[in-house]
């Protein structure tokens, strides 16, 4: 029988990190410090309401270049992000199994995935930028949008904190996703014009990943009597409910952006 220190301890030997990801670890500053995140999404939410009231009466800035170099930049990240963690969580689940992924902590301390998590988790400080653009742009900020970027935040600082393994599967997907999506906002920005497809694709994606990671919530949970599987029911619950909602509300933004204006339209033909 495999176990998962030997799974841990033979992929860490065929998939070793590059210099720059066995930089000094901020592990034990970041969960020391992971209420913080209650604090900062406090003010974002402030900041939107402040910023809304000032840009009220005001005509929206172009911000072009800043834009396409900011989701530029995201996109390069993200692409690199999901090149190291897909590789590195796919290469255990091809040698391990899924329950290895999920359910026990052993390859979280491997350096790749110790880097790649913590600046993952920084990032999403960095991401809340993204609504800066939409207000001071002077473009419809809708409730899927500020939503998702606060409770991302909030949860990610809290399986970081405790070190929940299906957080590994959150990260991975959460890059895969969003090097295809700033990638597109990139193009967007630069006013490359984008085949319709490629927006329900990136939509269609965060539906499933929402589904996915209902999923894998379901399934530690129902693995977490078996000896070695690390899951609270703490975690189970706050994983459940943000992934059910989100798929919710991602679900009903494709329905309404998608297919309401193709109704809309054959009512008016008729």
């Amino acid at each position: 029988m495999v176990t998962a220190m030997n799974v841990s301890h033979e992929v860490g030997q065929l998939f070793q990190p590059y210099n720059f990801e066995t930089f000094q670890d901020l592990r034990p500053f970041l969960e020391e410090y992971w209420t913080t995140s209650f604090f900062i999404v406090l003010i974002y939410l402030l900041l939107i309401v402040v910023g809304q009231n000032y840009m009220k009466d005001r005509k929206g800035f172009n911000l072009q270049g800043p834009l396409i170099l900011w989701s530029f930049c995201l996109a390069i990240f993200s692409i690199l992000g999901a090149v190291r963690t897909w590789g590195y969580m796919g290469t255990v689940l091809l040698r391990g199994g899924l329950k290895q992924t999920v359910c026990f902590t052993n390859y979280i301390e491997n350096a790749t995935i110790r880097f790649w998590s913590c600046v993952f988790l920084l990032s999403k400080i960095i991401e809340l930028g993204d609504t800066a653009f939409i207000i001071l742009r002077k473009r419809p900020l809708i409730f899927v949008h500020w939503y998702h970027h606060s409770t991302v935040l909030l949860y990610t600082s809290f399986g970081y904190k405790n070190k929940v393994p299906s957080g590994g599967w959150f990260m991975t997907m959460n890059f895969g996703v969003h090097a295809i999506m700033y990638t597109y906002y990139t193009l967007k920005a630069a006013k490359v014009k984008c085949p319709r497809m490629l927006s329900m694709l990136i939509t269609s994606l965060q539906i499933l990943q929402m589904f996915i990671g209902a999923i894998i919530g379901i399934l530690t949970f129902i693995w977490r009597q078996e000896q070695g599987c690390y899951i609270t029911v703490e975690e189970f619950a706050w994983s459940f409910v943000l992934y059910a909602t989100y798929f919710i509300i991602f679900a009903h933004f494709f329905r309404q952006t998608y297919f309401r204006p193709k109704v809309k339209a054959m009512a008016k033909s008729q």
